[in-house]
């Protein structure tokens, strides 16, 4: 029986390009560790739906208007766009959604044109609803992002100052924040805006032979900036604007409603306060209230980064601009779990070659376990430049695969070695 001669093409032309060999790796060592250092870390990776959402906002209306009206165009719209292959619905009290399912290979961006699309083929309808003050009910289209609507940190405001002049401090800090380019956006928690409350009596309004609209019209066209048209002055046009919005909610009280038959004024049927909206957002720390900055993070973009400038723009703010009495804590910090997740997986991958190196050493030899041991970081490095070309994050999904890699190729690395030894002392 005759034994024919087999070789690996690429054995052989590595064995015959021993620099070219050199130049390989020495590149894949540096294209590998730069990877690793410039990736994003993340604590999970960013998961994307393909789905559309579409809101709409009908006050004073029921959960069966809202779905007539506004719910059942949109769905028959929606039914018709190529695609898709899923639309639910929910009807509320003033409120509606649609939630549209799209094929995978539709992207976001096209899906949302789409959506937007039949949305207003369904608002040119004549039957589409319309509000009080005849402009008609607009949907909202968006998109989930689960990455993007998770907050990576907390900044708590307290001390002894009234939730205005904290909420003040916040939006200094917001705005600032907010430059930053991994950061998307930051919401203010715990503190809501104040709003006018006229609070009519309405024996007083009955009494005064005034109507709700005599009211609303009145506060209505008080309290307006409108165009005085124009002036020409020396071959200069100048416009000319009667400003008329008032600045203090006091100015409400001598609002004219009604001059026929005696002057009423709002204050003689109305007491007027300023005050904060009706709480949405509540903000404790250790059960006290405070006014809290929600920070979040845009996707695909280096969280620790991100959290690094924050806490800078923070430390710089507490220096120069916010009062020294302000208290300013951080809590819900990810970026201090994802640095200990990655850490610790970095180093079992280290401590894992290391051991590998060992054993290999009094079972092979030494030349034998260094073979093996260089193979798996450059393995590691590589897998990382690949990632890091694709757009990928450093997460754990990806340091689990792999450490779970890692088993695979010291198997890999002994077999192949093993192979080249033993062949080598044949010839």
């Amino acid at each position: 029986m005759s034994h024919q001669k087999k070789e690996f093409s690429i054995s052989s032309w590595a064995v015959d390009n021993r620099i070219t060999v050199y130049i390989l790796t020495f590149i894949i060592v540096i294209m590998g560790t730069m990877a690793y250092i410039n990736m994003p870390r993340e604590n999970f990776p960013e998961i994307l739906e393909n789905k559309i959402y579409v809101s709409s906002v009908f006050p004073g209306n029921s959960s069966e208007d809202v779905e007539k009206l506004v719910i059942k165009p949109l769905e028959d719209q929606f039914k018709n766009i190529s695609g898709v292959t899923k639309v639910t619905s929910s009807s509320f009290q003033d409120y509606g959604i649609v939630v549209v399912e799209f094929e995978q290979n539709v992207s976001i961006e096209e899906a949302k044109i789409r959506i937007k699309d039949k949305t207003d083929m369904a608002k040119a309808d004549t039957d589409w609803p319309n509000l009080d003050n005849g402009s008609k009910v607009e949907p909202s289209i968006f998109n989930i992002n689960i990455s993007e609507e998770v907050p990576i940190l907390n900044i708590n405001l307290k001390g002894n100052y009234t939730t205005q002049q904290l909420k003040k401090y916040g939006e200094y800090l917001k705005d600032e924040i907010e430059n930053v380019p991994e950061v998307k956006k930051v919401d203010i928690l715990g503190v809501d805006d104040k709003e006018v409350e006229i609070a009519i009596d309405v024996f007083k309004m009955n009494a005064a032979k005034v109507s709700f609209d005599d009211i609303q019209n009145a506060v209505k066209y008080e309290n307006m900036t409108v165009s005085g048209g124009s002036l020409i002055s020396q071959g200069t046009r100048n416009n000319i604007r009667i400003v008329g919005e008032m600045k203090n909610p006091k100015d409400l009280e001598n609002v004219v409603v009604k001059s026929y038959g005696g002057t009423v004024y709002l204050k003689d049927i109305a007491v007027i306060n300023f005050k904060e909206k009706e709480k949405t957002t509540y903000a404790r720390e250790s059960g006290k209230e405070v006014v809290m900055l929600n920070i979040k993070k845009r996707a695909g973009q280096n969280m620790i980064s991100a959290l690094d400038q924050v806490k800078e723009i923070v430390a710089k703010a507490q220096e120069s601009v916010l009062p020294k009495d302000l208290n300013i804590k951080m809590t819900n910090d990810q970026s201090s779990k994802v640095e200990h997740q990655v850490s610790e997986l970095s180093n079992h991958i280290i401590f894992g070659i290391i051991l590998v190196m060992i054993v290999l050493m009094f079972t092979m030899g030494l030349r034998n376990s260094l073979f093996v041991g260089a193979a798996i970081p450059l393995s590691m490095l590589m897998a990382f430049a690949i990632l890091s070309a694709f757009g990928y994050t450093l997460n754990t999904m990806v340091l689990f695969g792999l450490v779970m890699g890692l088993g695979l190729l010291v198997d890999d690395g002994i077999v192949v070695v093993d192979n080249v030894f033993a062949n080598m002392k044949k010839v």
